[in-house]
């Protein structure tokens, strides 16, 4: 599945913008031993804890600068801060929802509209704690989108989405589009296990990838803008595949 390395997009005293490729995962914990996460290529550029010894129990230094998280299957854009004040203003961003970001998914079928929003709540399922989905009591969440194109894959449509997340909860892109029976495509948790047995014979991991982030520069105070393009093996994919028209 992974196929890149990690790359800097950007990197100023503040903050680096880094494009993430699928297969890692992004926070140490006891089943990461042994393998690379985005903590650990972190802490070989700047080791936060030595740096910041007085804030050992910080969220800054624990978290060593991750501001968000990607899921592992998913490839894209992150940022991390390099300073204490930089997390706590980036943090406030993504709290106050004006960070702005966009997604790539493949899905299946064709979304009627083409563009159009997602408003319904998302939640942890009751009978299963892994997984996320529209229950009653959930948080309120929002997804706007819009269909770039549309492919012919096995006689069957699949839509290729710009999607603007309004709101950060966890799985989010993938509950609302499995709600809608547009599940994305090589979804494990979300598209249905023939469905996605069958995606994965085709592309190893789930169609989704953080395109672009938008926020305002902790030290310049500017906002700015970056973009991470799609990953070499979702390129080779939608090159294999043919354009239908809608």
């Amino acid at each position: 599945m992974r196929d890149e390395s990690i790359r800097i997009l950007y990197e100023d005293d503040a903050l680096f913008v880094i494009s993430k490729p699928p297969g890692i995962i992004v926070n140490n914990s006891e089943t990461t031993h042994g393998l690379e996460t985005i903590q650990d290529w972190i802490t070989k550029r700047v080791d936060l804890s030595k740096k910041y010894k007085d804030l050992a129990e910080d969220d800054f230094v624990k978290r060593n600068g991750i501001v968000h998280r990607l899921d592992k299957e998913t490839s894209g854009i992150m940022l991390i801060a390099k300073t204490p004040e930089s997390f706590q203003i980036l943090q406030e961003q993504f709290k106050d929802r004006t960070v702005k970001k966009t997604y790539k998914a493949l899905c299946h079928g064709v979304l009627i509209p083409k563009t159009g929003e997602i408003r319904l709540p998302v939640g942890r399922l009751p009978w299963n704690r892994k997984q996320f989905g529209i229950v009653a009591g959930g948080r309120p969440s929002v997804t706007l989108y819009e269909t770039d194109r549309v492919y012919i894959c096995r006689d069957e449509k699949l839509s290729l989405l710009t999607l603007y997340p309004q709101t950060g909860r966890t799985h989010q892109i993938r509950v609302h589009l499995k709600y809608l029976n547009h599940p994305i495509f090589s979804d494990y948790l979300y598209a249905g296990r023939k469905t996605a047995r069958n995606d994965r014979k085709l592309l190893q991991r789930v169609f989704l990838h953080a395109y672009s982030i938008e926020f305002v520069h902790p030290l310049t105070h500017q906002q700015v803008f970056f973009e991470a393009e799609l990953s070499s093996d979702l390129k080779l994919f939608l090159q294999s595949l043919q354009e239908a028209s809608v």
